[in-house]
């Protein structure tokens, strides 16, 4: 498949731990004002609000901590990946993402799925078993309010009267919304309501699969399968593959899930020196990816380093080299 435009490259940040770790919000922000130095095209946040109890995982909220990043940069992009849109009031975070896209001057990635952790929905007052539902709901309040001068309309329990939400964010018609999910019903979802999709450690033939589908559907529903974006986060680990190995599946078995019914996986893992990643890098691109987030081993500085100065410019010239 041809690819559209240049590839870019993301980071996550560490805004969740293991328990009894807790993550510092002053680094947080360090860190993201750091990845804008060294040239990541975005910076992505973790969402969850209570995750885990014994071991718990410490966890900062993403949009408040993407927000502080926001204020200290002016380029990087500032991501959710992804946020558990059912568990939060549509009209809310409507108006919270609208007011992070001025405050970042339109630098704001909506990524967002329906969540999988029943705990966590059950204690928010959220209905698990409607999520997919509330997700379609929410969805259609955020596009409404942000692209609609006046609201009207029924979406059980919210019901919109008159409802303006001003200002509309600084991106137009509105900030992108990355789907993430794995099941055809999401992917569907995807190719129908979305303006990309975000999915989590799927090696090169899950995530040919799945793209496929996902073209399939907007297809079927008349839109152009090339109007949307694709965004994989990988987990990445450079150095000799005899040393890094060991402790980067430590890391991925003990710190990581791995939803069963989606094909991530910690073989996505990309390991090796740099020009062994970027070897492993390549047919992703190829692939059709849009965007590689990186998922740096244990966020180690040295590893961050590493991805921005050795290995994106050799993947920026080797995709350019392989379009021409």
């Amino acid at each position: 498949m041809p690819h559209k435009k240049d590839p870019v490259f993301g980071i996550a940040m560490r805004n969740f731990t293991k328990h009894p770790e807790m993550p510092s919000a002053a680094e947080l922000i360090d860190y993201g004002v750091r990845m804008e130095e060294l040239g990541y095209e975005s910076i992505w946040a973790w969402d969850h609000i209570l995750l885990g109890v014994v071991p718990s995982f410490p966890i900062h909220e993403a949009l408040t901590i993407l927000t502080a990043i926001a204020a200290r940069t002016s380029k990087i992009k500032v991501g959710t990946g992804i946020l558990v849109m059912p568990v939060r009031n549509p009209v809310i975070l409507a108006k919270e993402l609208a007011t992070i896209d001025h405050i970042s001057n339109g630098r704001l990635i909506l990524g967002t799925a329906v969540g999988w952790y029943r705990r966590e929905f059950d204690s928010l007052g959220a209905e698990f078993t409607q999520r997919g539902k509330m997700m379609e709901q929410g969805l259609e309040i955020l596009k409404r309010l942000w692209t609609e001068e006046i609201v009207d309309g029924d979406y059980p329990p919210y019901k919109l009267r008159g409802a303006v939400l001003q200002p509309k964010p600084v991106q137009k018609p509105h900030p992108p919304i990355l789907i993430g999910g794995y099941v055809d019903a999401v992917l569907k979802r995807v190719a129908t309501k979305g303006d990309g999709w975000l999915t989590y450690y799927y090696t090169v033939d899950s995530f040919k699969k799945s793209w496929a589908k996902i073209r399939a559907f907007a297809e079927d529903a008349g839109r152009n399968p090339d109007e949307l974006s694709a965004t994989n986060q990988l987990p990445i680990c450079v150095g000799p593959r005899a040393q890094v190995e060991a402790p980067m599946k430590h890391w991925l078995q003990t710190e990581w899930d791995y939803a069963s019914w989606s094909e991530s996986t910690m073989d996505s893992a990309i390991m090796g020196t740099p020009e062994e990643c970027v070897e492993q890098l390549l047919p992703h691109i190829e692939a059709g990816l849009d965007r590689i987030i990186f998922v740096p081993f244990k966020y180690e500085a040295e590893q961050v380093e590493a991805i921005a100065q050795q290995i994106i410019p050799q993947l920026r010239k080797r995709a350019a080299s392989g379009k021409s």
